[in-house]
């Protein structure tokens, strides 16, 4: 069985199924755009926070490199003249920066002759290597149940001992996070622009796709009066004139139609 296109009914039903065609290319196109904003922010969010975390791993380790060379240099004019009252005050001193946990000095025997702490912890002993006296180091400890980064740094390439700077993992997690985040959240404010702007997009591209289908659906059920008016420079334009050519030409033709009758 046939059909007719230019039965009244059949021409609804085209027009219903040609709009529920373009709804769906509406979001297909939507879904199109969208989807690859959507990996690309992704994409951009991992790369920022990877390497945006890892500068600021890295500064850090710096910054606590930086302290606790200070303190061993500080360390190594009270320990040269055996001052051990006025280098634990200088210690308490730097244990009370932000973030650091602990900060003590051993001497060249292994003996800690100056800390921060109310009574020394022997979690925090540890057994090192002449080699190991010598070098700087950092290594991550459990310090009160809590992660701690330890930076030791030799005092006078340590012939006069070691000083240990222990700094809590969750401060600095803590200021990574505070940095990071606003740039995540200005990243993702910008992908979920992109894809609202990617359905605004889609809803200009078939819009006037919608209005010569609503056009064509109006000539096949025999409504030759209402002209077709898009003003576009692209394939859509040419389409619109196209359409409103074949209307005139049928109008034409039906007029001569019925004269002739």
């Amino acid at each position: 069985m046939t059909v007719d296109p230019s039965s009244p009914k059949n021409g609804k039903l085209l027009l219903s199924f040609v709009s529920r065609w373009q709804e769906s290319l509406k979001w297909r196109i939507a879904c199109a755009y969208g989807g690859v904003i959507m990996v690309l922010g992704l994409v951009v969010i991992g790369v920022a926070y990877q390497s945006m975390s890892q500068a600021l791993r890295s500064r850090f380790d710096q910054q606590d490199y930086a302290t606790a060379t200070n303190l061993s240099d500080v360390a190594a004019g009270y320990m040269a003249v055996q001052q051990n009252f006025g280098l634990h005050a200088y210690v308490t001193k730097y244990a009370r920066l932000d973030g650091v946990a602990y900060a003590f000095i051993e001497d060249r025997a292994g003996e800690v002759v100056a800390h921060s702490l109310r009574s020394f912890p022997v979690e925090l002993v540890q057994t090192l290597s002449p080699g190991e006296r010598r070098q700087t180091g950092r290594v991550a400890l459990q310090y009160q149940g809590q992660s701690v980064y330890e930076t030791r740094v030799p005092i006078l390439e340590g012939q006069l001992g070691v000083v240990h700077l222990g700094v809590w993992a969750e401060f600095a997690e803590r200021e990574i996070r505070r940095v990071i985040v606003p740039v995540i959240a200005l990243i993702a404010t910008i992908t979920f622009a992109g894809v609202v702007l990617s359905l605004f997009l889609a809803h200009r591209i078939v819009r006037p796709i919608r209005e010569l289908t609503d056009a064509a659906g109006k000539i096949s059920t025999g409504d030759l009066e209402t002209p077709i008016a898009l003003h576009f420079r692209d394939e859509v334009g040419e389409l619109a004139r196209s359409l409103e050519r074949m209307r005139t030409s049928l109008k034409t033709a039906i007029w001569r139609l019925s004269r002739a009758g």
